[in-house]
């Protein structure tokens, strides 16, 4: 059985995609097969992975709102274990467009059901809002991972989105639970990270990853040459972090959690 997980995070900039894409493909290179769904409208996940929106004839919309059977929608990347469903800006619109259609909670969880068996694990990347986007990603998704940035803001609206995903597990996922919860940017070296992990430490006492993702120049470079930063430079920081957050993953646990 394939296992779901939804990347999510009401704030922007707080390292959804990087993770989607990093943790994906470290999953994918320790011989998992994962699927990458992107549900973000800005697509940050599809370039990261190299993946040329332009060429695209489906995308995600096409699976949440017209109705194309998700296959069609899926495409290969440069790492042979991770497959991704790609989004573009016909995504933009969809939260509007979602809201008068039929079961319109449960339309990721509806397309991922016929592939989902395919695969280890699913990561869902979110956008940064609390729409029907991301409602559905909650829904679909056996449990959630929360990326936090080790900054000043990181914990402002945390309440707020614990108590959508619990809103969620009462009235449409009884599964669903808060798996883990990811420092990013992390610098170790200020006081204000450490009280960030302190903070999240009272709030999250069981589910805080031990690996915190550094401040990492390759790590922002990847990107921008449509590479995950484990095909970039596996020996960077940046990519010796999420090979390690994905063996924390992968320990029994944490699959249980």
């Amino acid at each position: 059985m394939s296992r779901v997980i939804a990347l999510v995070n009401q704030k922007g900039g707080v390292g959804k995609s990087t993770t989607a894409v990093n943790l994906g493909t470290a999953l994918a290179v320790m011989d998992r097969r994962v699927l990458l769904v992107d549900t973000d409208p800005q697509g940050n996940a599809t370039t990261g992975l190299g993946i040329e929106k332009a060429a695209l004839s489906h995308d995600i919309y096409h699976a949440l709102v017209g109705d194309v059977p998700l296959e069609r929608v899926i495409v290969g990347t440069e790492i042979d274990n991770l497959h991704l469903a790609p989004a573009t800006i016909n995504l933009a619109g969809a939260d509007v467009e979602l809201v008068a259609a039929l079961s319109r909670e449960t339309r990721l969880r509806q397309a991922l059901a016929p592939v989902a068996g395919r695969y280890d694990f699913v990561l869902v990347d979110s956008p940064p809002s609390l729409g029907l986007l991301t409602i559905n990603a909650l829904v679909a998704a056996d449990d959630c991972i929360i990326p936090v940035q080790a900054e000043f803001y990181a914990l402002e609206g945390l309440a707020q989105l614990t108590n959508v995903i619990w809103r969620v597990r009462d009235a449409l996922n009884p599964k669903l639970h808060v798996s883990g919860v990811l420092v990013t940017m992390f610098d170790g070296r200020t006081r204000l990270a450490m009280e960030v992990i302190r903070e999240l430490e009272r709030y999250f006492p069981q589910q805080i990853f031990k690996t915190q993702i550094p401040r990492n120049i390759r790590l922002s470079e990847a990107p921008s040459f449509g590479k995950p930063v484990i095909l970039f430079d596996v020996k960077s920081r940046g990519a010796q972090a999420y090979l390690a957050v994905a063996r924390e993953l992968l320990e029994p646990a944490r699959a249980s959690a």
